[in-house]
């Protein structure tokens, strides 16, 4: 059975006619485009916050090696735990996150693009399918979109197998070359060397329908939405303990308090921000915003309540990590086993607090030397819950679990 749209508010997605963005890019030179994304601040919205006017233009300068071509690659691959905000986009707003793809193919001179989509979310391939097969006939995709002479773009989907690895866009690009998802080193970038060698752009699927919007309503007022360093607005994924999970719009710089007021979760024991590898916030920080200068997030919002066991959601999110570690590098594949091995010991109250103490210098060795942002970040939610709930899970004996 298809997932019901998740909805809770109105988007401003809402607010934008289908085929208005791209026209109005269109109507700029290539640099133009480049310029007007740059001044709208827009950060990317899949969580690493990297400023995609910067990216477009290191990929537009970028020279193509061979007679290949440049490519925009639609990252759909939502595989954070508690992310679902996604998946709404390409069920109700499909066109606009096509459109964003198209705009960022004018602008760095691609002529492929390539959604990668999750693999759980095949059943919504026939619908992709489906809009891109009447954007073609109306024009908007294929050779001299809408009357540009010279312009020449396609979109084809491609699946992904579950692999939560493959969200990093370096693996991602593996995956898409027929190899095992497995991150790359880097330098070079994607934006220099990635699909098949060739200069690419990455981007989530809401940073490319925010591109959209941007031009259908303009930089400025995208900008004037959020605080200075985080503009715009941002799509949540609300779910928990809390009265009214589901998908919501706030501006950039909203504290968490606001959130939970909005979302029936007051009175949280601590709230989860992004996803396995955010942060657990405990309540005596609810006053912090959910913005790129202090809690950045692809958009994950996991509410506990005060009955929750912060242990056993650390052991929980720590299982995912062992589970879904490529294995590439030793700080992630044997420092995610031993911080489960960690949380085991805290469970039957074999854990002294110098022990601990070395499992938190672990988790610093892991987010300097692993390859990738799985390994990096993996860690994070472990460190904030025995920074932050260590009289909970310190002292504990077997009839504690």
């Amino acid at each position: 059975m298809q997932p019901s749209d998740s909805r809770k508010t109105p988007l401003t997605f809402d607010t934008i006619e289908p085929g208005s963005g791209l026209a109005a890019a269109l109507a700029k030179s290539r640099a133009d485009i480049i310029g007007e994304v740059s001044a709208s601040n827009l950060k990317g919205r899949g969580g690493a916050g990297f400023p995609t006017g910067t990216k477009w233009n290191l990929a537009a300068a970028a020279r193509v090696h061979g007679e290949a071509a440049k490519y925009v690659i639609c990252n759909a691959d939502e595989g954070e735990p508690g992310t679902f905000k996604d998946r709404v986009l390409l069920t109700a707003y499909a066109d606009l996150v096509f459109e964003g793809m198209t705009i960022a193919a004018r602008a760095i001179g691609a002529t492929r693009g390539l959604l990668y989509l999750r693999g759980e979310y095949v059943y919504l391939r026939p619908h992709l399918e489906a809009v891109l097969d009447r954007r073609r006939k109306a024009g908007q995709l294929g050779a001299d979109i809408l009357g540009t002479p010279g312009f020449e773009f396609d979109i084809e989907i491609r699946m992904g197998a579950g692999a939560y690895v493959c969200g990093e866009e370096t693996a991602l690009i593996e995956s898409l070359e027929g190899h095992r998802g497995e991150p790359r080193n880097r330098p070079p970038f994607p934006v220099n060397t990635g699909f098949m060698g060739q200069p690419t752009v990455v981007n989530n699927v809401e940073t490319l329908a925010s591109v959209t919007a941007i031009f259908a309503k303009g930089a400025a007022w995208f900008r004037g939405i959020g605080t200075e360093k985080s503009s715009g607005f941002k799509l949540f994924s609300v779910s928990g303990d809390c009265d009214a999970p589901g998908v919501y719009e706030f501006p950039l710089g909203i504290t968490i308090a606001e959130l939970l007021e909005r979302v029936g979760g007051t009175g949280a024991k601590a709230v989860q921000v992004g996803g396995a590898s955010g942060q657990a916030v405990p309540a005596s920080q609810f006053g912090r915003r959910i913005a790129f200068e202090d809690l950045a997030t692809g958009g994950s919002i996991i509410v506990f309540g005060p009955g929750r066991d912060m242990l056993h959601v650390a052991k929980n999110f720590m299982e995912f990590f062992v589970e879904e570690s490529c294995g590439q590098c030793t700080p992630c594949r044997a420092g995610n086993a031993k911080l489960l091995e960690g949380i085991e010991r805290l469970e039957r109250g074999a854990c002294s607090s110098a022990y601990l103490n070395e499992l938190v210098r672990l988790c610093e060795t892991m987010q300097v030397a692993s390859k990738c942002g799985l390994g990096q970040s993996s860690p994070n939610a472990f460190l904030s819950i025995v920074t932050n709930f260590q009289d909970e899970i310190l002292g504990r004996t077997p009839a504690d679990r």
